[in-house]
């Protein structure tokens, strides 16, 4: 049961890379550093440095900002499009309990294409729909949802995986449906 409960964190902890990818490397390595919910093995422990928290709260403080200012989000985008899929990667295997028993190459695999599953749909689906129909102003208030939705799913990775587990199987069994229904509604129109 436990190692499901690590996978079960570990995606979690990547998905929510897919939207910030800052947010559960801070996450996770806090909790590692100052409470016992995870444990990490080397050399995912260095995640708890000193040096790395201060790094990783430079970085999300430089995430934060360029996300929420017009233009730059964009630029900011394009860069996060290799850069949350490796936090998702790291996240992964580092707070996966069983990365002694799956393979790491095999869970950074896994934590890669989590993220930037998360990412490519926020990236090219979302922000541009929300760019569009609002004119650009909607971008700071959905940025900043997203810092919440990533923040919340990271603690909540940590402390409840299989909570997790359930709104990720909800939230797919969602997007599958949305996009059967739209496919329909396109069949229907042609």
């Amino acid at each position: 049961m436990e190692a499901l409960m690590g996978i079960f964190s570990a995606f979690g902890l990547a998905a929510s890379a897919g939207l910030n990818a800052y947010i559960p490397l801070l996450v996770v390595s806090l909790m590692a550093r100052y409470t016992n919910l995870i444990e990490l093995s080397p050399p995912w422990d260095t995640l708890t440095s000193p040096w790395v928290i201060g790094l990783l709260v430079v970085l999300l403080s430089i995430e934060f900002l360029a996300d929420k200012l017009p233009a730059v989000n964009h630029f900011n985008d394009a860069i996060q499009t290799f850069v949350r899929p490796a936090a998702g990667a790291i996240v992964f295997a580092a707070s996966s309990g069983v990365v002694s028993e799956v393979h790491p190459v095999l869970a950074m695999g896994l934590g890669i294409l989590v993220a930037g599953g998360v990412h490519t749909v926020k990236a090219a689906a979302v922000r541009p729909a929300v760019t569009a129909t609002t004119g650009g102003v909607g971008n700071v208030p959905v940025s900043i949802l997203e810092d919440v939705v990533s923040t919340t799913l990271s603690i909540l990775a940590v402390v409840i995986p299989v909570l997790i587990a359930m709104v990720i199987i909800l939230f797919t069994t969602w997007v599958i449906w949305w996009l059967w229904r739209r496919a329909n509604r396109a069949q229907k129109m042609a």
